[in-house]
């Protein structure tokens, strides 16, 4: 049976994180101080002895990785991506104002943002509202999220053992679901800081929260 650690880290600050857009299958660059945290982040972890280095297959977790993996002093393998990880996708309101489309997700609620939103359901119920008030419908339920998240979560056991440590670039709200799933009591109404670090350990079919959005600079 499978038995390694995942290392997740959030991507480096992006546009649209400054300017508070919904970012999910969507992309924008890296400013200047996501770079710097990034470059942070891999001097931080530049003595793990990572048997390898993933992330989604977002630019700006690829941007990410790819500064963190230039850091470490072991490095050798080329980045693998795994679309399995990306963040939640958003459909119609991918690029969105993220006070707009949280006071409309959660209006019975008078909320304006996901924090807020938490602190009345849990994050898979605002998955599949959102779709609900999607006029595409074209937003990820719940259901299609974890069926493509469970499918990553197997390639790494299918590919690492023997207390192996994995890197794994990812996303906010993603990093957010995992912790939900697997460690349902642990509060993540505030949401992991670019450049933080959120650990797993694997043996075999139980998965373990070690640790959740900890500053690593």
């Amino acid at each position: 049976m499978s038995k390694f650690s995942i290392y997740f880290v959030r991507h480096g600050q992006t546009y649209f994180n400054l300017y508070n857009r919904m970012q999910g299958w969507s992309d924008s660059p890296l400013t200047d101080n996501g770079i710097n945290v990034a470059t942070k982040v891999g001097q931080a972890l530049a003595d793990v002895p990572f048997s390898h280095y993933y992330s989604s297959d977002s630019k700006r977790a690829m941007d990410t990785a790819n500064l963190i993996k230039r850091e470490a002093k072991q490095a050798t393998d080329d980045l693998t991506t795994l679309p399995n990880f990306r963040e939640v996708f958003y459909g119609y309101y991918e690029g969105d104002d993220c006070s707009r489309v949280w006071s409309l997700v959660g209006k019975q609620y008078g909320v304006t943002s996901l924090h807020e939103l938490l602190e009345h359901i849990n994050i898979e119920q605002t998955r599949d509202m959102m779709k609900t008030i999607d006029p595409t419908h074209e937003a990820e339920d719940n259901a299609t999220y974890w069926t493509r998240l469970n499918a990553g979560f197997d390639y790494l056991k299918a590919h690492h053992d023997n207390g192996d440590k994995v890197l794994v670039v990812t996303h906010g709200t993603t990093i957010r679901s995992i912790v939900s799933h697997f460690a349902p009591d642990m509060d993540i109404t505030t949401g992991p800081k670019n450049g933080s670090l959120t650990r797993l350990d694997v043996d075999g079919d139980t998965i373990k929260v070690v640790s959740y959005a900890e500053d690593l600079i």
